[in-house]
């Protein structure tokens, strides 16, 4: 028997009999034959290393390249080398959730390491070793403010990415939350009527930059919510964090976002990181795991996870949250790309991005399709109102070598710079744009 066949015919012959059916295919049969792909898969015979390099050379050949001007959650950022070199090795490639924790020091020490940056950029008191990313994220923030306040309601800004608000309402579904929106007025969040819906309020999320890219004023917002007994939850780009104000500035009680602009290659979706950080207060609110240093028998410091025993692992009916670990290599990638970079780089790549898309705003509006719509401030996006057919624009940038801007319809185009986008790339791109009849 091959090692991942291991079923022989008889055993096969055994299962089908014991459950009551006569062929194999009989268990799919509730399936229409219309669904059902009934042609060869096209998977070709065995090659050899040599053979299958080629091919993979020939196949990878018909990729187009494009110049990317696209972000809305997703950023062409830059990787620097120590980060693949790093987290290549074998220690950390194959590492898995340290169920025997005291015995990884190592894989401790990363992640303390991690959480220590975390709290230095957001403010926040306490953070975890990392989220699946930063959508499901801010979801489990909303679980913590459900089971601090006991109450259903959740107030959610219009400004809030799309997907964020889809993942948070799914999230939500079997909880009987009941979520309210506060509109957005010019592009921002229309903070006068988040006083009317907030009695009774568990929290209000609301996200900075927000998906137009625009930086929202949120001073004077965590008194309001603190007066009605409500938590603040602020999911927060963490690049934005070297020129912005932190979420501890603004009083929030959970900060929260998506790691991947700090240094993650794009990777069709992931995998990715999220942060979740937090107060004192909370602390026995939050989910996964967390890192803390102590001293073992004779005086040497030591890395533990710690507040482990509780819902999750032994009072599953009264769990806030299921969540147990993540893939911490990638919060392994974020904390050496921020000690690769030091405090002065990490500034400086932001505003390399801000510089950037300041660049570009400046060209496009030149060009007599564009105008600025909102006139808000913004980092490394911002999004201006296009007069043409913006599908054929999308189109026919793509011909031409470039990922252009997010659609949000009508005629609202956001546009993204960042670091690695140099002013010649940024130049070609208005030209090419300038020249679409």
């Amino acid at each position: 028997m091959h090692k991942y066949l291991p079923h022989t015919k008889h055993d096969i012959e055994h299962m089908l009999e014991t459950i009551g059916v006569k062929h194999i295919d009989d268990l799919t049969s509730h399936i229409p034959k219309s669904l059902k792909f009934n042609k060869p898969y096209g998977i070709p015979n065995q090659l050899s290393d040599l053979e299958l390099t080629k091919e993979l050379i020939e196949l990878s050949s018909k990729n187009k390249r494009l110049t990317i001007f696209r972000g809305f959650g997703a950023y062409d950022v830059y990787t620097p080398s120590i980060v693949k070199s790093l987290t290549s090795r074998q220690e950390f490639l194959t590492s898995y959730t340290p169920y025997q924790p005291e015995v990884s020091q190592g894989t401790l020490q990363y992640i303390f390491e991690f959480q220590s940056m975390i709290c230095e950029i957001t403010g926040m008191d306490i953070t975890n070793a990392s989220m699946y990313d930063g959508p499901t994220a801010t979801a489990e923030a909303m679980f913590m403010a459900l089971a601090e306040t006991k109450r259903k309601k959740v107030l959610l800004s219009e400004t809030l990415h799309p997907r964020t608000i889809e993942i948070i309402k799914t999230y939500g579904t079997y909880r009987d939350v009941d979520f309210v929106m506060v509109p957005e007025l010019h592009g921002v969040t229309h903070l006068s009527e988040l006083k009317h819906l907030v009695t009774d309020a568990a929290a209000f999320i609301v996200q900075n930059p927000n998906k137009y890219g625009h930086i929202e004023n949120l001073d004077g917002v965590a008194n309001l919510l603190h007066e009605n007994n409500a938590l603040f939850i602020l999911n927060q780009n963490p690049q934005s964090l070297a020129l912005l104000k932190t979420p501890e500035a603004y009083g929030v009680d959970i900060a929260t976002g998506d790691l991947q602009s700090l240094g993650m290659p794009l990777s069709f979706g992931g995998a990715y990181a999220g942060y979740l950080a937090t107060t004192k207060k909370l602390i026995r609110k939050m989910p996964g795991r967390i890192c803390g240093v102590t001293t073992d028998v004779d005086g040497k410091r030591a890395f533990v996870l710690t507040l482990q025993a509780r819902e999750q692992h032994i009072r599953r009916a009264k769990a806030n949250s299921n969540i147990c670990s993540n893939q911490s290599l990638m919060a392994l990638s974020v904390a050496i790309y921020l000690s690769s970079l030091g405090k002065q780089g990490f500034i400086d790549i932001a505003q390399l991005s801000l510089n950037g898309a300041s660049y570009l705003k400046h060209e496009l509006l030149k060009l007599p399709l564009f105008k600025d719509p909102f006139k808000r401030p913004h980092l490394n996006e911002f999004t201006l109102k296009y007069e043409g057919n913006t599908k054929s624009l999308d189109d026919y940038l793509v011909e031409n070598g470039f990922l252009g801007p997010v659609d949000l319809g009508n005629g609202l185009l956001t546009f993204a710079v960042t670091e690695k986008r140099s002013k010649q790339e940024i130049d070609s791109f208005v030209k090419v744009i300038g020249n679409f009849k």
